[in-house]
């Protein structure tokens, strides 16, 4: 199954009763923006999940902006709107795909792989004058979601840091070159990034709002990369969200086997006994 599916693809398959749309809107500076957008109309059918509520576990202040949720919570979620092995999920947001990207990779993460990013999201939908309700969707009939955890789609912390003296894999940072460079920090309170790590802002992946094709994503990921295998590729970001876009892209590219460092940036420089590289290194 492609990574992406397009507007076209989707109103094709429209009836189908497996299929799940989930709205994944949210807005970090507004927590309550996509559930109050996704009231107020969204793609017919459609569920919501929130990035914080559900997307995400709980804050210890140590762990990151965006931990990785508890599997079993999360899988009970999952289950009362409906998903189980034979369904077929298809997530959006309007951002250009990020949460519904961290939607993808947990689904990923908890062994399920029949799940989609809608190419465009929200914005291309309305442009397609695609089918819309408003409030909350019904769910027809729950059911159980198993889970078949996949450890090896993550690395801890730990893990990140051993990496830096007995080099094993190559971190990529999500964020914007200016966060990146420890400039322009507004959400984290220290601003830099990892030592090594190598930067590719996930709005790259994208042209005009949607995914750039799979042999132009291919040409600039090995570009940035080189020749280091795809199996040695961690992504990471502000929070382990847009670092999700980048793991998309790389399927959408065909590439394989890329981790989440899920507590990125965030958890990170929660430490500062951890190695970072600074704004006023970089200066």
């Amino acid at each position: 199954m492609h990574a992406v599916i397009s507007v076209s693809q989707l109103q094709q398959q429209f009836n189908d009763p497996k299929r799940v749309i989930i709205d994944c809107r949210h807005d970090l500076s507004d927590p309550q923006a996509g559930r109050n957008a996704y009231l107020t109309s969204h793609i017919k059918g459609a569920q919501f999940l929130h990035l914080d509520e559900d997307l995400a576990g709980v804050l210890t202040g140590k762990n990151g902006r965006h931990p990785l949720p508890d599997p079993a919570l999360l899988a009970k979620k999952l289950g009362a709107l409906g998903i189980d092995a034979q369904s077929h999920v298809v997530a959006y947001d309007a951002s250009g795909g990020p949460f519904a990207a961290r939607l993808w990779f947990l689904l990923r993460w908890l062994g399920f792989e029949r799940c989609q990013v809608l190419d465009g999201g929200w914005a291309a939908w309305l442009q397609a004058e695609g089918a819309l309700a408003s409030g909350p969707a019904t769910v027809s009939v729950q059911t159980e979601f198993l889970v078949q955890l996949q450890p090896d789609y993550m690395v801890t912390a730990d893990a990140v840091l051993a990496n830096l003296s007995t080099p094993q894999f190559t971190v990529i940072d999500a964020r914007s070159a200016e966060r990146f460079a420890g400039r322009g920090e507004t959400l984290d309170p220290v601003g830099g990034h990892i030592p090594g790590a190598k930067n590719r802002f996930f709005m790259l992946n994208l042209d005009q709002g949607y995914f750039k094709s799979s042999e132009q994503l291919h040409q600039e990921w090995r570009d940035l990369m080189g020749e280091i295998p795809s199996t040695e590729w961690v992504q990471q970001c502000g929070s382990g969200v847009t670092a999700c876009h980048n793991l998309l892209a790389m399927e959408v590219a065909g590439f394989k086997g890329g981790r989440l460092y899920a507590g990125s940036w965030s958890e990170w420089c929660s430490d500062t006994s951890r190695p970072m590289v600074l704004s006023s290194e970089l200066a």
